[in-house]
């Protein structure tokens, strides 16, 4: 059985959470699964190959997968945290929310000038958590030269904001 009918097995839709009109996606019986878990991180390994220096994940379910995915490839991992999460120093990026803002923070000196990195979380929906993140790795002098994701809600049109940054989008499941 291929990968994307194993994850369409695997997660769980709960209709109206957490609001109404919304369709969550459940991907924790993933892990429940250590070899559907081993598959994925080596798919997005496989992709990400010689492509990037650095993985930053988006807290909290990019962790879930982007830890995993780099030590596989053997470079380091860097948190992209909630505003307040972080100790000094830091920097932070406020992005917009359909319904209001919010700011996310990484910290300084983590992430080295010139280097290539993979921003990855669990989902692409409208994409303002994610091009924040990339603004995060460019104050910095690095350059997000790849997003993952597991699951990129199509519909919502963020892959269309990504691909203005000239970056590379993977996502394994499209809905």
């Amino acid at each position: 059985m291929k990968l994307i009918e194993k994850l369409n097995e695997t997660i769980v839709n709960i209709p109206d959470f957490p609001k109404e009109g919304i369709q969550f996606k459940d991907i924790t019986p993933i892990f429940l699964n250590p070899e559907l878990y081993e598959e994925i991180i080596a798919r997005f390994v496989e992709n990400a190959k010689g492509k990037v220096d650095a993985v930053c994940g988006i807290e909290s379910r990019g962790y879930l997968f982007g830890i995993a995915i780099a030590v596989a490839l053997k470079v380091p991992f860097i948190l992209i945290r909630k505003k307040g999460k972080l100790p000094p120093p830091f920097i932070g990026e406020k992005y917009d929310l359909e319904y209001g803002t919010s700011e996310i923070e990484m910290k300084t000196g983590h992430i080295k000038a010139g280097q290539r990195v993979l921003i990855h979380d669990d989902l692409l929906a409208t994409g303002g958590t994610a091009i924040a993140a990339a603004k995060l790795v460019e104050r910095q002098g690095a350059k997000a030269t790849l997003f993952s994701f597991l699951i990129e809600l199509e519909a919502l049109g963020a892959r269309e904001k990504i691909d203005k940054t000239g970056a590379e989008l993977f996502s394994i499941l499209k809905y």
